[in-house]
């Protein structure tokens, strides 16, 4: 009698070894709904880089000018300044002494300063040229009043006493220019605001769009999933996963970006501070650093685009799943 056995299986003759047991993966349910190498998913990144990092500039820019507009008013607060007209007749050194003394009888002024001819004419030199007689023009004479820190001295009272008690005498404490210093940082602060605004808004736009463009990439994926079962949360999850990988890629990217522009700044400036464009760029913008709040402000910025991107993502798919809903509904 013949035998008749059982051809083996090509998994029998072959069976998996012990290395390839443990290097083969289990398959995850919905691990490749949305594909993360794509060229649109590149695009995505590259274009939240630009937006993340036009973002930390504009918080940058607008950081350095509010420290600055900051330190301009705290010096400008802590210096007023006294002008006495020529007048025939008077004697210009007692009416120096006079204002100087009414000056310094007010609690929080630290020193009164007469400049000299010398400092005068530089003033005016820009205007008037070198070599000027000071005794010649009916120049008027100036005196800085240093105040100190933290001090409040009653100025409307200092001005009418030297105005009273030294004819000609004017007192200037700079709150035209502290109004305006003040006005246009809020200015600046409020531009900031708005094009940050925009930037966040062009974000959420693109992330819906490229959502959008995902979904209808892998339609057929979400149909046979929303299909079987799988509910709105679970669909919805995966593309967040995905966005929110891409959008920390793009705003670190752009973060980083920005953080290195502000270093390199701040390292040109330094060594630029001894010429005249470094000195009147360093006066206008400091040294070109945000300060720890900026940088801080920059890493908030990478997290808030992140997740912006991610709950953008949701709530997108939500949308065009809950309108698949309903289309099926109204064809039954």
């Amino acid at each position: 009698m013949n035998e008749i056995t059982k051809a083996p299986t090509p998994a029998a003759k072959n069976p998996p070894t012990k290395a390839a047991q443990k290097t083969a993966k289990p398959l995850k349910s919905g691990k490749n709904i949305v594909p993360s190498e794509t060229i649109a998913s590149t695009a995505l990144i590259f274009v939240i880089a630009i937006m993340a990092f036009l973002a930390c500039l504009t918080l940058g820019a607008v950081s350095m000018i509010n420290s600055s507009a900051n330190q301009w008013q705290s010096d400008i607060s802590r210096e007023v300044t006294i002008q006495i007209k020529p007048a025939d007749g008077r004697e210009m050194d007692d009416a120096i002494r006079a204002a100087s003394r009414i000056a310094l009888s007010y609690e929080g002024v630290s020193r009164v300063t007469a400049l000299n001819d010398a400092a005068t004419a530089r003033l005016l030199e820009p205007w008037l040229g070198s070599g000027l007689e000071l005794g010649e023009l009916p120049v008027p004479r100036l005196l800085t009043v240093t105040i100190a820190e933290g001090a409040e001295p009653d100025f409307a009272a200092m001005r009418t006493q030297i105005e009273t008690d030294v004819p000609g005498a004017s007192l200037d404490d700079h709150r035209a220019w502290i109004d305006r210093l003040t006005t246009m940082a809020v200015t600046m602060v409020l531009i900031g605001i708005s094009v940050f605004t925009l930037m966040m808004a062009a974000t959420v736009t693109t992330v819906i769009f490229a959502t959008r463009g995902a979904m209808a990439g892998n339609k057929d994926v979400v149909e046979v999933l929303h299909f079987i079962g799988a509910d709105s949360s679970f669909i919805s999850s995966q593309f967040q996963r995905h966005f929110l990988l891409l959008g920390l890629k793009g705003a670190f990217i752009g973060s980083a970006a920005a953080i290195i522009l502000f270093l390199l700044l701040g390292l040109w400036s330094s060594f630029s501070i001894a010429t005249p464009q470094g000195d009147q760029i360093s006066a206008l913008f400091g040294n070109f650093s945000p300060g720890f709040l900026g940088y801080l402000g920059m890493l908030v910025v990478t997290a808030l685009v992140a997740v912006l991107t991610a709950l953008t993502s949701r709530w997108t798919v939500h949308k065009q799943i809950q309108i698949l809903q309903d289309y099926n509904r109204t064809i039954r």
